[in-house]
């Protein structure tokens, strides 16, 4: 007897199509009962009850970002006021109280000089960085990576790391001792005849001062993330390679670059959405010592028109637009990294 007499098993002995029978609908729909729209997809409430334990522990995550991140935003409507928290003692009650000024806190931003330079000093802060510390984080990642032996990189790793936990007054204090009139740097010259420098008041080398400081803090730290992609690269193509003929530098350029793009496409777009948040702290801690002609970025202008000369309409209405062209920004450079192949902060 031929296979296609047999059925295969007991409850294949016919089928609909076979028999030209319609197939039996069942009374749930196509979808049956308890699913989605399209077959496989579980309904909404399947859904939460299947992952409710993974929701109770992310819930209180949630709660904090939203009392702390969305919760706040609200508060931007001063930016639309001459607000006055003395009014009362209830904040919420002094802001339904101040008077309303429409744009004219928007309207004063646009024709100040001193945001037009706060603006200026951020942007040049912003490219310095990006040209300087995304190198630096990554040809460290691959010095690292190349180490051999798992203690010596253990070490290595550890001091790079190390400057990421000091504060930004020790790490302004240590490039004073440094860098200052009376640093190190200084007294080397003059023992030998030169004039002193004092790098750390001079305005016009304060931009580069910063990005040096921001490397020597941070680029260790920033390595991380490169680490672990690099750790996800298969051996067996490095291999490929080396049999192919490849030297050192050749498998990083064709092998190790390639599988960070995707790591460096979704940095650099989160990068750009900070490029007007360049170190408020840094920054204001040297503020006084090089003027605020060359050290006034947007964080120091906010705080020192909000919170040292109680403009709080003022401050809110330029931070307000720093916001909305940081985000602005985040999504051309999403875009961007769309259109280079790239997932970015978000899937299309």
């Amino acid at each position: 007897m031929s296979n296609s007499t047999v059925p295969r098993s007991g409850t294949e002995a016919s089928t609909p199509e076979k028999d030209g029978k319609t197939p039996v609908v069942p009374p749930g729909g196509a979808t049956g009962s308890g699913r989605g729209r399209g077959q496989g997809k579980l309904s909404l409430r399947l859904r939460f009850r299947r992952d409710r334990v993974l929701l109770l522990m992310t819930l209180p995550a949630v709660l904090l970002v939203l009392l702390f991140n969305y919760v706040p935003i609200l508060g931007n409507v001063v930016a639309f006021q001459e607000y006055d928290p003395y009014i009362s003692d209830n904040g919420i009650v002094s802001i339904l109280n101040s008077p309303w000024v429409g744009l004219e806190n928007f309207q004063r931003i646009f024709d100040d000089s001193a945001f037009w330079q706060a603006v200026e000093n951020t942007l040049v802060l912003f490219f310095l960085q990006l040209v300087v510390f995304f190198p630096v984080t990554i040809l460290l990642a691959l010095l690292i990576n190349s180490v051999v032996r798992p203690r010596v990189r253990a070490v290595a790793q550890a001091v790079l790391y190390l400057p990421h936990f000091f504060s930004w007054v020790l790490v302004i204090a240590v490039f004073q001792q440094m860098f200052g009139g009376a640093g190190m740097l200084s007294q080397l010259l003059r023992q030998h005849g030169y004039d002193g420098l004092d790098i750390m008041t001079d305005p016009n080398t304060f931009p580069f001062l910063i990005t040096s400081q921001s490397v020597w803090k941070d680029a260790g730290w920033g390595i991380i993330v490169f680490l672990a992609a690099l750790a996800s690269v298969p051996q067996d193509l490095y291999e490929a390679a080396a049999m192919d003929g490849a030297n050192r530098w050749r498998r990083i350029w064709h092998v190790t670059l390639p599988a960070l793009r995707p790591v460096i496409a979704l940095l650099l777009v989160l990068r750009v959405g900070d490029a007007l948040t360049v170190g408020f702290e840094q920054i204001l801690l040297q503020r006084d010592a090089v003027g605020p002609g060359a050290a006034e970025v947007l964080d120091t202008f906010v705080w020192w028109n909000g919170v040292r000369n109680q403009d709080f309409g003022y401050a809110a209405a330029a931070g307000l637009v720093k916001g909305v062209v940081s985000l602005g920004l985040v999504l051309v450079a999403n875009k961007v990294a769309h259109l280079m192949g790239e997932q970015g902060v978000y899937r299309k």
